[in-house]
């Protein structure tokens, strides 16, 4: 049977191009979406169109991935209308960008809630049914700034560093069950989200990256697809840097 791939944030920017790509290689894919984004709402008919004419057939539905509860009734969707998933990526998240000083706690709470709280909300509704069917491959998206932190994202590289912690604590719990818990660490990856940076200040960026430049999101994606592959079953409890050398762990 072809394995079902959940893939949250699954309509636009890195998770857009990690569902295409699982489409690609021959998953059932699913996708979620944050229906209180109006921006979000107003591309969904493009981007559904974009994945049919490339041959593609993903379903997508709503959820506030921040919500416990919510995460429950996109778990008993996903199970009714499509089936038991096996690849969980965990990509939804957001900036809030400001520096601590100055960071409120609106702010702080935005981010940790959708970029850290919800791979708990997610992963928990499908980790049981993964273990009891002997395989599962769990893929969490942190960042580059959850590894080395950085001015005016204490938000944001805390919910990132989290999500190294969090993998490697449930990949030591799951890897007798067959499932294997890895995260990827992208470097600055050409995005709506990187582009919103102002102009002067990602130039310096990207001057820091030893490639010269941002990462494309289909690089990013192709990670991801090796590390739901059978060929990647004894990896688990990993971060795979991909940033260009900005970092060197």
């Amino acid at each position: 049977m072809t394995r079902i791939a959940l893939v949250t944030g699954g309509t636009t920017g890195l998770g857009a191009a990690i569902a295409a790509r699982l489409a690609k290689d021959g998953y059932t894919v699913v996708v979620t979406y944050y229906p209180g984004d109006a921006r979000v709402i107003a591309g969904l008919a493009a981007w559904k169109k974009a994945m049919a004419d490339a041959g593609y057939t993903v379903k997508a539905y709503p959820v506030d991935v921040s919500d416990f509860d919510s995460c429950i009734t996109l778990a008993a969707d996903v199970q009714a209308g499509v089936g038991p998933v096996d690849i969980l990526v965990n990509n939804a998240g957001i900036t809030a960008d400001a520096s601590f000083r100055k960071m409120t706690k609106t702010e702080w709470d935005a981010v940790m809630h959708t970029n850290l709280d919800s791979v708990f909300h997610v992963t928990k509704q499908f980790v049981e049914g993964m273990a009891s069917r002997g395989f599962g491959r769990i893929i969490s998206i942190s960042s580059v700034n959850g590894q080395k932190g950085e001015f005016g994202q204490a938000n944001y590289a805390a919910a990132k560093a989290g999500i190294i912690g969090f993998t490697k604590s449930v990949a030591a719990e799951l890897a007798k069950k067959g499932v294997t818990v890895n995260a990827v660490a992208p470097g600055y990856v050409g995005t709506d989200m990187v582009a919103k940076i102002e102009p002067s200040i990602l130039a310096g960026i990207v001057a820091k990256v030893p490639v010269g430049r941002l990462a494309r999101p289909d690089e990013i994606a192709a990670v991801v697809a090796f590390l739901a592959s059978d060929d990647a079953a004894f990896i688990t409890g990993a971060c795979i840097d991909a940033n260009g050398g900005l970092y060197f762990r």
